[in-house]
């Protein structure tokens, strides 16, 4: 991740923790060699976010942290993963990428199969610069939004 990406999972990490203290949080969270942008453990939950930014094949991040769960290599009886997407997946036509529709359905169909396992896609209102861009005004603020999306839902 450049630069700015990491700048946002700070947040998004910083943010959680300030929510709900009764998870321990930290980036770059480990389930084995697989590493979730941030992870979250409290009392048999763990809580796992995946920031899409602008990741070729999202759906490959969803999939692996749920081997995992199908492999009995993550120690939580409660496990849920968000799926953060920024507006790089969004269509100019209004829709959204055959990318993160594959993703969620991946994501849909391991929450249905995984006992204990929840999935929810949400979504980060901003559009990522390439390389060496400027950062968009008010990313805080959206970084702050999404951060408040996942608490809600823990």
């Amino acid at each position: 991740m450049g630069a700015f990406a990491t700048d946002v999972t700070r947040r998004l990490c910083d943010r959680l923790a300030d929510a709900r203290p009764a998870f321990e949080w930290e980036r770059e969270y480990r389930l084995g060699s697989t590493p979730a942008d941030i992870g979250g453990q409290a009392a048999g939950r763990l809580a796992l976010v995946e920031l899409e930014w602008r990741r070729a094949d999202p759906a490959d991040n969803a999939a692996k942290l749920f081997r995992h769960a199908v492999e009995g290599s993550i120690d939580a009886d409660r496990i849920v993963l968000f799926q953060v997407f920024t507006r790089y997946y969004d269509l100019t036509d209004g829709g959204i990428s055959s990318k993160r529709l594959n993703a969620e359905f991946v994501g849909r169909m391991a929450a249905d199969a995984i006992e204990g396992l929840s999935y929810h896609p949400l979504e980060l209102d901003l559009t990522p610069p390439k390389r060496g861009g400027e950062r968009p005004a008010g990313w805080q603020e959206t970084s702050d939004a999404a951060a408040g999306a996942i608490t809600d839902r823990l």
